[in-house]
């Protein structure tokens, strides 16, 4: 990162010496005598730290610091003073400054305390992509009119501290949606905490969900934190919530209502303060007329409900959601980035995905370890479908672990196939495919293809 240091000190053999210090650490300096014109400095030029004197004629450093970081928070600013006291630090401290040190200014201070402010601005700007990263990761991707009413909902409903039940079919993005909210809330910069209620069992709810003290039960060797206190001013998302079992559904409607809970072992009461998102697959109205899921618990979680469509219903997002995918995976791989025809996209789109955007994803991996050129075809996709099988997709948990043995086995395959449409014609066979015809001969021989059927009719 640029290291723009400005110096602000009304004494010239301070501000010159401490510059030297700093241009031979490789960082461009800026200087100022005043706070006022620190500020003016500070606006145009926007440094990534300001050394600031506490003592300054007209503005003082304390009130210089205090406009700085009102203004451009962003802004490191380190105090220096040749007579500080310590409520003087703390007072800098208090309202922003980084770090204070003395004059005489220690060159070894001065470097340490750089480094540390630069490596912090470094984590920060780190973060932020990250953040950004992961925003684009849980982007809902779609234009459909089911979609970008279920965006407005989420726009609407975020901000607030309601609770939300999630409803959708399994591969729809019932998780996506929740860590949309989360991100999207005033409480992003807190946990989010999800919970598979169809993966606990029943013996150990509570101990995952409410922690444990030391020698609660056998093989309690240590306190455990439960899932309510790592949510703690944040948000927990009780996925497949109607997989709980009666007596565990009992104890989460009571934790809902009280707001606080006892750990297994314990007796002292813990309060909570979480947000709740729940999703299911299932019909709740369907599964509580069955007696399989309690009433009162539904309408404690069902006060904002979203519903998710499948993607049969949203087939135009089709095109957007390969898209992403494919550059997903290219990133991923380390590999060029492919694209898929239209006519390949309109091939996708006649099927059902009864698996939805979790099938789709798979698919589209498949098409992109398997196609050797960078185009997909519409040519390439029924390789991908068993026969008779109505068009689902063969599971990916057939494939090889790894990465690169899973692409030998699909282009051998894949190359078999073609010239057995092309009845060995390697000219036209490399022409479809969209690869030169001596890489191709090349390909032939390093999987030990049969030569004579792979000659040119």
């Amino acid at each position: 990162m640029q290291k723009t240091i400005l110096i602000v000190d009304d004494e010239e053999t301070i501000r010159q010496s401490l510059g030297g210090i700093l241009v031979d650490e490789g960082c461009e300096i800026l200087m100022a005598e005043s706070g006022e014109q620190a500020i003016k400095i500070v606006e145009d030029e926007l440094p990534s730290l300001v050394f600031l004197d506490i003592w300054l004629p007209g503005m003082d450093g304390l009130e210089t610091l205090k406009t700085i970081k009102s203004e451009y928070p962003s802004v490191c600013v380190i105090m220096m003073s040749g007579h500080g006291t310590i409520e003087t630090a703390v007072k800098a401290t208090k309202l922003g400054a980084f770090d204070f040190i003395e004059k005489p200014l220690s060159l070894e201070k001065v470097i340490l305390v750089v480094n540390h402010a630069l490596d912090m601005l470094r984590l920060e700007e780190e973060n932020k992509l990250l953040r950004q990263k992961l925003s684009r990761e849980y982007e809902l991707t779609g234009n459909s009119f089911s979609i970008a009413e279920l965006k407005e909902m989420i726009s609407l409903v975020a901000p607030t501290n309601a609770w939300i039940l999630i409803m959708g079919e399994n591969g729809t993005g019932k998780e996506l949606v929740a860590r949309s909210i989360h991100r999207q809330s005033r409480r992003a910069g807190k946990p989010f905490i999800e919970v598979n209620c169809a993966a606990i069992p029943e013996d150990l709810i509570e101990s995952e969900l409410f922690g444990h003290e030391r020698g609660a039960f056998t093989g309690a060797t240590a306190k455990k934190r439960g899932k309510f206190d790592l949510a703690h001013e944040g948000t927990i998302f009780l996925d497949e919530v109607a997989d709980m079992s009666l007596k565990a559904q009992a104890k989460i409607l009571r934790i809902l209502q009280e707001k606080k809970f006892e750990r297994v072992g314990g007796t002292k009461l813990i309060p909570t303060d979480v947000r709740v998102l729940a999703a299911t697959n299932k019909d709740l109205e369907k599964e509580m007329e069955e007696g399989r899921f309690r009433q009162d618990l539904f309408y404690r979680l069902n006060v904002i409900p979203l519903k998710i469509a499948p993607l049969r219903e949203r087939k135009e997002d089709i095109s957007m959601l390969v898209e992403r995918f494919l550059k997903e995976f290219s990133v991923k791989e380390g590999e060029p980035e492919k694209i898929m025809t239209p006519e390949a996209v309109a091939q996708l789109m006649e099927h059902n995905w009864p698996g939805n955007v979790r099938e789709l994803k798979n698919t589209t991996e498949r098409l992109f370890i398997m196609t050797p050129a960078n185009v997909i075809a519409a040519v390439d996709i029924p390789a991908l479908f068993r026969e008779g099988d109505q068009g689902l997709p063969v599971a990916l948990e057939a494939l090889p672990d790894s990465y690169k043995e899973a692409k030998w086995h699909f282009e051998k395959r894949y190359i078999e196939k073609k010239l057995r449409e092309f009845d060995g014609n390697i000219s036209r066979t490399a022409e479809s495919i969209g690869i030169e015809r001596s890489n191709l001969h090349r390909k032939i021989r390093s999987y030990g293809l049969d030569a004579k059927s792979a000659d040119d009719a």
